[in-house]
């Protein structure tokens, strides 16, 4: 946990710990970047405003790591934290590649589903059983080494974002409404103004269209969602 709040910090701490976490707490940047660099994390938490910086810049940090680093992973899940009430921060937050974000104060109980409903949607990609490498043209998306490839090069995406292709390409042909979408990826339930799978959808169609602009792998359908085709180049 990166978050400068020495006494929301202890009790996130204790509260995740009586849960059957371990909780590592840094107060900067600098310290929170040194730890993940030492250490093995499944998940940051991660505070908007530090003394040092924005966390923003310590999520682009973070994701920038060498993909091949023996400690935390640049795909590990990353939740924000923060007391601004700017959707524009959410937005943000997720486009520069967090999992989710949590705006304070919020109930500890509600930020124990957010880290379990982000582990769980994890957890459940890597253990499935057909985790063979689907293929769609160019595009070649490995289960089994979570990564997309297009002409063998890789794709940078989140976690998150990683889960999402797969379930939307599992279903390629598929309208999904964005309920389904959030259903599929067990998450918490989609509010009528949440367009955070709109940011996500926009950062794969980033990492994986030819032209982002004009996208041919994952489709808009005005008024009911979005749908992965099957043919492609």
């Amino acid at each position: 946990m990166i978050e400068d709040d020495h006494r929301l910090a202890a009790m996130v701490r204790d509260y995740l710990e009586q849960q059957g976490f371990s909780v590592s707490v840094a107060e900067n940047i600098a310290l929170g970047f040194s730890s993940v660099q030492r250490e093995v994390f499944d998940l940051v938490l991660l505070d908007l405003m530090l003394p040092d910086g924005n966390g923003l810049d310590a999520c682009r940090q973070i994701r920038a790591l060498p993909p091949n680093t023996k400690f935390t992973s640049p795909n590990v899940a990353i939740v924000m934290l923060t007391a601004k009430g700017d959707p524009m921060d959410r937005v943000v937050g997720l486009e520069i590649g967090a999992d989710d974000y949590v705006p304070k104060p919020f109930e500890p109980r509600e930020l124990l589903a957010r880290i379990r409903a982000v582990l769980r949607r994890r957890e459940s990609s890597a253990t499935k059983p057909d985790s063979d490498a689907l293929h769609f043209g160019r595009l070649e998306i490995d289960r089994d080494a979570r990564s997309a490839r297009i002409d063998g090069v890789a794709r940078e995406m989140t976690a998150y974002q990683f889960d999402l292709l797969v379930a939307m390409a599992e279903r390629a042909g598929r309208v999904l409404t964005r309920e389904q979408i959030m259903d599929l990826l067990k998450g918490e339930a989609l509010e009528a103004f949440d367009r955070s799978i709109d940011v996500h959808i926009a950062r794969i169609r980033a990492a994986i269209e030819d032209d982002p602009k004009h996208p041919r792998r994952i489709i808009t359908v005005r008024g009911a969602g979005y749908v992965f085709a099957k043919a492609q180049d």
